[in-house]
């Protein structure tokens, strides 16, 4: 009982359930009524050991490991980022793999603050397919997801959604340039070495408050490592539920 009440890693989440669920149903109701087929995948708690530090370059002392040589879950683009490489290498068609998951996900650095969690819920896109040349796989992937995003955060009451993009690649100016209403944010240091092109900040006005960051995502090399193709391509991005549930 004394190691319940005071382990961060146990204590139920700090924002109340019905309020997840309904930040929840708005993101798949955006999904299900997207002109292309998203796959919502049930993804599994764990990941194979060492999947976060290889993958996404985070230190292993940020993910909780098992004693069976498993992960924690930590991010679900890191699962959904290995199930697509799986589809990819076996649909002898080559399609485009689009998946999303919405993950409750365990983060062992401290971090202290409101909203800041020990645990916590992420909805996660990743968009997987091949280079068709002039970056325009990129353009069409980054479009799609950050209609889902925009268009779930505006029903869920967002006042104001603004998307700051860092390009990391000039090459990938044309891919920002793209976006409508996008700003450029070439200040960002975040993210550098983990994204790769472009990547960019989710911020959303909720209620009366100032803009808050509500999600981030990129352009990523892992489904070109885990294929050994160089020709695939990927992008992620993650949105925070409980920061949107919050009153």
């Amino acid at each position: 009982m004394e190691r319940y009440r005071g382990d961060r890693f146990t204590a139920p989440a700090a924002v109340p359930f019905r309020d997840l669920r309904r930040v929840e149903d708005v993101l798949l109701d955006v999904l299900a009524g997207r002109p292309e087929p998203v796959d919502v995948v049930a993804l599994a708690p764990l990941a194979p050991l060492g999947t976060h530090s290889v993958l996404a370059t985070v230190d292993q002392n940020k993910i909780v490991t098992t004693v069976r040589g498993t992960d924690v879950a930590a991010d679900p683009t890191n699962g959904l980022a290995l199930e697509a490489a799986v589809r990819r290498r076996s649909d002898a068609a080559g399609g485009v793999a689009r998946l999303a998951a919405i993950q409750r996900v365990v983060r062992a650095q401290l971090a202290g603050g409101p909203a800041r969690f020990a645990h916590f819920s992420l909805f996660a896109q990743v968009t997987a397919g091949r280079d068709v040349g002039s970056l325009g796989f990129e353009r069409t992937a980054l479009a799609e997801q950050l209609a889902v995003i925009d268009t779930a955060l505006r029903r869920l009451g967002a006042g104001e959604v603004e998307v700051r993009l860092t390009v990391l690649d000039p090459r990938f100016q044309l891919v920002a340039d793209g976006v409508e209403g996008g700003v450029l944010d070439p200040d960002r240091e975040s993210g550098r070495g983990y994204y790769e092109g472009l990547c960019f900040k989710v911020m959303a006005r909720l209620g009366d408050a100032e803009l808050v960051e509500i999600g981030d995502g990129g352009f990523t090399g892992w489904t070109r490592g885990l294929l050994s193709n160089r020709k695939e391509r990927l992008l992620i991005s993650g949105l925070g539920i409980d920061r949107l549930a919050m009153p």
